[in-house]
């Protein structure tokens, strides 16, 4: 998925994307500093040792992590006209 966004961010035109692919962009730019925000009070939460905390905090970031990879895929489809599946 990775080379896939790669391949995408080199060849894309800003001015020739739609409004769907804009807001794709802005989403998967949100949720990437959700995913900052959760990690490091992870972080935190595991030097203090709240356990409960961080099994909690680890589900949250694996949902912001499953809607980062869903969003991602969303738009290689759309600009690649590739599946989002890995070799």
């Amino acid at each position: 998925m990775v080379e896939c966004m790669k391949r995408v961010a080199k060849t894309m035109d800003v001015e020739g994307l739609t409004v769907e692919e804009r807001n794709l962009f802005s989403v998967v730019g949100a949720r990437r500093a959700s995913w900052r925000i959760v990690s490091s009070i992870e972080q935190k939460e595991e030097s203090r040792g709240n356990e409960d905390h961080v099994t909690t905090i680890k589900k949250f970031r694996d949902n912001i992590e499953a809607e980062l990879s869903r969003i991602c895929g969303e738009i290689c489809q759309g600009k690649t006209g590739r599946s989002n599946r890995m070799p």
